[in-house]
């Protein structure tokens, strides 16, 4: 990446990528043919989000080296960064005298509806955490504020949330995550385990939907309330 287009803030902060950085041009990758006409630009590569997330890794085998710790992976945009994640600290373990005894737990977070975020949201698959009593928690995903409520309430060791991506947005009060991958403009991005209505998890790269992308995918919340009263009906 270009130094015009993005500077490093620290351990903590992460990899800012400035409001002005236009992406790379989708000709220089490999990407799945389907999404043709969907995409704008390549935001951040498969390859520099694998050695950020190798660096995050080493960062919290310093911090926690000496803790057995539960990984929480919010499904099902925080997946693939969980797994890559979890792989590199597994590695790390396996050639250092620190190693950190691991278990991951899967819990799932929706509340999207095309590319807005919605107030209704649920959590499913943590109905019951108390094998976090007196453990060290890292959270890896997203909307992490309601499920750092109700994980609390199970009376960790300690918290702490690994990000990999943090968006700018205007009067968010929301606190950074311990571990953040790459500070981003407020654009809608997918790719990497992230999608816009289940559609684009299959990239490798982090990427710009493009408008033609957002009406070809997009969900109208009439269909959406059909669906549920189907899935009503047949339960």
């Amino acid at each position: 990446m270009e130094d015009a287009a993005v500077q490093s803030e620290g351990r903590s902060g992460g990899i800012v990528i400035n409001d002005g950085w236009p992406g790379y041009s989708l000709d220089l990758f490999s990407y799945p043919a389907h999404y043709s006409g969907d995409l704008d630009c390549v935001f951040i590569p498969h390859g520099v989000i694998t050695d950020r997330t190798e660096r995050l890794a080493r960062n919290i085998m310093d911090d926690l080296g000496d803790h057995d710790i539960v990984v929480l992976c919010v499904l099902k945009g925080g997946y693939q960064f969980c797994v890559d994640l979890v792989d590199r600290i597994k590695a790390l373990s396996r050639n250092s005298n620190r190693t950190i005894p691991m278990r991951v737990h899967f819990i799932r977070l929706k509340s999207y509806l095309n590319d807005q975020s919605t107030e209704d949201l649920h959590i499913l698959g943590a109905e019951d955490l108390s094998f976090l009593a007196g453990k060290a928690i890292v959270g890896t995903g997203k909307t992490m504020e309601t499920l750092l409520k109700h994980v609390e309430a199970f009376r960790p060791k300690m918290i702490k949330v690994a990000g990999l991506l943090v968006k700018r947005v205007p009067h968010n009060t929301a606190c950074l995550p311990d571990y953040v991958g790459f500070e981003i403009p407020d654009r809608f991005v997918v790719g990497y385990a992230l999608d816009y209505n289940e559609y684009f998890r299959d990239l490798d790269h982090i990427c710009v939907i493009s408008e033609n992308g957002k009406m070809k995918y997009k969900i109208e919340k009439e269909g959406l309330q059909k669906e549920a009263n189907v899935i009503q009906q047949k339960a």
